[in-house]
């Protein structure tokens, strides 16, 4: 059959036949000829869209078409090749049990669009390399050997009526389980595993918009998700439905001047690395996090006046947040311009509440930054923020409120302050006291979002005994960096009067970074040239302690001065007067908490006070074996690393074992009678002391290394030994916290002696170094609030996996932005410990052989105990 004929066979035999067929057959001809023709003026482009189920959102940026359950994307020809930012943002779930309403689980993907032929291609910037712009050809070179790489591809459908845009199918970004969007995490914490089995089959676009620099998609996903926490399943095949917001934000053509970081200022960092015939090799280098801040009138700025910026710094207030907090919320917030001020800028930090009838806001979009109120038992807060990769430019930013951080607040500020400040002696504080701990989280938080990084050394800077001074703490606070985790004057006395309670509004420290960051240098021509501006800033500080930044220890904890929720130069003078308004607070806590009929309440304050008396004990501890940590550059003041001097570490182990012995005053409180039935929290936080220090070795061997008068192994294991043996040698009754040492100090020797494993040598592997899972909890090192949800099954894995395990896991799987964190530095080759170690046993045994005789009793069973592991271990050992 000739092929014209097969056309007009085709034809006939699909036309409708409303007609009988002689009817139809005499008007077929004509009418197909007028619907040839017709099909003929009728696009691609119309019959994708002129169809009545199509939703059509115009923009001059990227027009959105939803029809029949898929989604396209009209983009300008003009648009490809810029670049851009496409984020995910959690909008609603079914469970906020593992995921965050407002937070984005991964980094925006730093993205292009671009043509060949007739496909479009979405392509991931490759904006790690930089060149020397006088350099041209090396530019050239890097382009060949960092090129984007493909992320998906998408054939064109059609093009607008008028050429100027193609349009693509996006539907599978939108309605398929793509990992570069995921909302829920695969892992929680390194040790919970969470797998989510994407189900298809609950999926729908939801609503569409679109701008002039930006668009926004939503999706409702649905997933079944199992948990297994080490090999045990404790969730199976839960359903959990969510929504998701993707949003796409155009970044502008004429890039933000980038500033080159400097690892003397605590600053979340964007790395880079350069390439130039100036310097041999390629260079590392990173670039500071900041948001763009530039005057609107640039001659007022440089006449000194005070200017607003061409784009503040605009934050959106949640309508859900209660009442109470929303204006202490603001007042934080916009405690930034202070700083801002100084450096020549009016209004940089702005505060707007959500908007009620604006189309184009919404809370989800990467366009705008928001504090959030999330509805959970969590008790904390965070402040992440997202940048364009090309120069470290903030775009984004967002504070994430958790419901119980006030109830956090509210048990440190009364086991910190209650000794000198009546009105918190109650279970629910009073609206002034939750005002101001709302406006200090949230200043803390909103400074992470202005790019700045935890300074854990800042409190250190200050006297111990200028903290108890009204005049002092109402000046400076009680830290000149509201970036460490300093919360409430536990050192104030309750004789003292007109002490200030709280870290400052802004600290000294506070007002340099936003100097550093933000301060407008015309003058020169790039970053390179303002590097050296910066680093003078710097250079004048150096050896000013409150200029000093401590990068917070989570791989490895070395340094005493740069721990957090410390105050003070010296802990054991902050410990001395924390522990007396400790018990103080103790002897009336039944009196001061009366509204309580289950004693919950005080049951929970009752653990607060004993985690705070912890934390003093562990903040004299890392002297022990302590190295200060300072970044230095040459012809500055300052030492790289300083170990704890010999007489410091010799009395803050004194110290501790003091405490040790005389902690039994924690148990002594009528009323532990109504708190849940449990072993007494004296043996309980013994225990946790005596764990502490078997981990000692490692830090002591290596600050004794660098040390030019050092504390050594031996000494510290002799002066370990004497005071757990002194009523022995002296003859006296032992108390059960003597017993608890002493048989510490054998089980400690004993292991020693065996051939592979124990003592120092276990000690010494990585995770030896690492906060253990109480450390974690009592220092806030867990943002998640995981730890403290699960504590005791934390400290059960700890118990047989190791102390320090869980937070290896952590490492590895959630820490490491900024400069990184301070890692651990091996010592085994220098490990002499176990021969010291040994030597402890032998010398046990012989004090225990001649005390014998003459003990009886309980005494007389203890020593018995102890001389029978002694006495095997060394047996075995020959």
């Amino acid at each position: 059959m000739k092929k014209w004929m097969l056309v007009l066979f085709v034809a006939l035999f699909v036309l409708p036949c409303s007609l009988d067929a002689e009817a139809a057959g005499r008007k077929k001809k004509g009418k197909n000829a007028v619907t040839a023709k017709v099909a003929e003026k009728k696009s691609a482009y119309d019959k994708l869209f002129q169809k009545k189920s199509c939703e059509t959102v115009k923009s001059n940026f990227i027009t959105l078409h939803k029809v029949d359950g898929k989604l396209y994307f009209e983009i300008p020809v003009k648009y490809l090749g810029r670049e851009m930012l496409f984020a995910s943002t959690l909008t609603s779930t079914s469970s906020n049990d593992f995921c965050d309403v407002g937070y984005k689980q991964n980094d925006p993907l730093h993205v292009r669009f671009t043509k060949i032929d007739s496909t479009i291609y979405l392509n991931e910037v490759n904006a790690f390399v930089t060149s020397n712009p006088k350099e041209p050809s090396l530019r050239k070179a890097i382009d060949k050997n960092f090129a984007d790489a493909v992320l998906y591809s998408y054939k064109i459908a059609a093009y607008t009526p008028d050429s100027t845009a193609v349009v693509i199918d996006v539907t599978p970004i939108f309605t398929t389980d793509m990992k570069e969007f995921a909302f829920l995490p695969t892992t929680i914490m390194g040790l919970i595993q969470l797998n989510s089995v994407f189900n298809k089959d609950g999926v729908a676009l939801g609503e569409v918009k679109a701008f002039d620099d930006n668009l926004s998609v939503k999706s409702m996903l649905s997933y079944k998700v199992s948990l297994k926490f080490m090999s045990f399943s404790f969730l199976d095949n839960m359903p959990l439905t969510a929504t998701v917001t993707r949003s796409l934000l155009l970044l502008p053509e004429e890039k933000m001047r980038p500033r080159i970081s400097d690892s003397r200022v605590g600053i979340f960092i964007t790395s880079k690395q350069h390439v130039s015939t100036e310097k041999d090799g390629i260079q590392d280098y990173t670039l500071a996090n900041r948001w763009r801040m530039e005057p609107k009138d640039m001659a007022a700025f440089q006449r000194g006046e005070l200017v607003e910026p061409v784009k503040p710094i605009v934050f959106y207030i949640d309508d859900a947040f209660p009442e109470l907090w929303k204006q202490p919320i603001k007042e934080g917030t916009l405690r930034w311009n202070e700083a801002f001020e100084k450096i020549g800028f009016k209004n940089a930090v702005q505060v707007r509440d959500f908007p009620k009838d604006d189309p184009e806001f919404d809370p989800d979009n990467l366009k705008y930054s928001c504090i959030r109120y999330l509805p959970s038992s969590t008790a904390n807060a965070m402040g992440p923020s997202w940048v364009d990769p090309t120069t470290g430019e903030i775009v984004n930013a967002s504070v994430l409120v958790y419901n119980d951080v006030i109830r956090l607040i509210n048990n440190w500020r009364f086991v910190q302050t209650a000794q000198i400040d009546p009105s918190v002696r109650a279970k629910k504080m009073p609206d002034d006291i939750v005002k101001e701990s709302i406006a200090y989280v949230v200043a803390h938080e909103v400074g992470h979002c202005l790019g700045f990084m935890h300074n854990m050394s800042a409190s250190a800077a200050y006297p111990v005994d200028s903290l108890r001074s009204a005049s002092f703490t109402n000046t400076y606070g009680t830290t000149p960096c509201i970036m460490d985790y300093a919360r409430f004057n536990y050192v104030a006395q309750p004789g003292d009067k007109g002490v200030r309670l709280t870290p400052p509004d802004l600290g000294i420290y506070d007002c340099f970074l936003v100097k550093w960051n933000y301060q407008p240098l015309p003058q020169v021509n790039d970053e390179w040239e303002e590097q050296a501006i910066l680093e003078s800033w710097v250079d004048e500080k150096a050896g000013d302690p409150r200029y000093r930044y401590g990068r917070q220890q989570i791989y490895s904890r070395y340094d005493p001065s740069a721990i957090e929720e410390d105050l003070g130069d010296d802990p054991m003078k902050a410990g001395e007067y924390g522990i007396k308004n400790l018990k103080y607070i103790l002897s009336n806590l039944g009196e001061w908490v009366n509204d309580d009929a289950d004693f919950t309440h005080r049951e929970e304050l009752y653990k607060q006070l004993a985690n705070q008396y912890y934390r003093y004990i562990m903040n004299v501890m890392y002297n022990v074996g302590g190295i200060y940590l300072t970044e230095v550059k040459d012809g500055t003041k300052g030492q790289r690393h300083e170990p704890v001097s010999k007489e410091k570490q010799r009395a803050s182990l004194a110290w501790i074992l003091k405490e040790f012995k005389s902690s039994d005053w924690l148990s002594k409180t009528d009323l532990k009678k109504n708190f849940a039935m449990g072993v007494d929290m004296t043996p309980v936080l013994q225990k946790r002391i005596l764990d502490q220090l078997e981990r000692l070795t490692g830090n002591i061997i290596l600050s004794s290394h660098l040390a030019s008068n050092p504390y050594t192994i031996q000494e510290f294991l002799t002066d370990l030994y004497n005071g757990a043996f002194e009523n022995t040698v002296k003859g006296r009754a032992l108390t059960d916290a003597d017993k608890m040492l002493q048989q510490f100090i054998v089980d400690v020797s004993a292991s020693s002696l065996k051939e592979a494993g124990g003592g120092a040598l276990r000690m010494l592997t990585d995770a030896a170094y690492m906060p253990s899972v109480e450390e974690i909890a009592a220092y806030g090192l867990d943002e998640t609030g995981l730890i403290n949800k699960y504590l005791d099954q934390f400290r059960q894995v700890e118990q047989e996996r190791g102390p320090g395990y869980v937070a290896q896991q952590m490492a590895l799987n959630e820490f490491g932005y900024g400069y990184g964190f301070v890692r651990k530095v091996n010592t085994g080759e220098i490990d002499n410990s176990k021969v010291y170690l040994q030597d402890m046993a032998l010398k046990a045994q012989r004090l225990l052989n001649s005390k014998i005789a003459g003990a009886t009793g309980d005494t007389k069973i203890h020593y018995q105990s102890l001389l029978m592991k002694l006495n095997k271990s060394l047996k075995d050992s020959k």
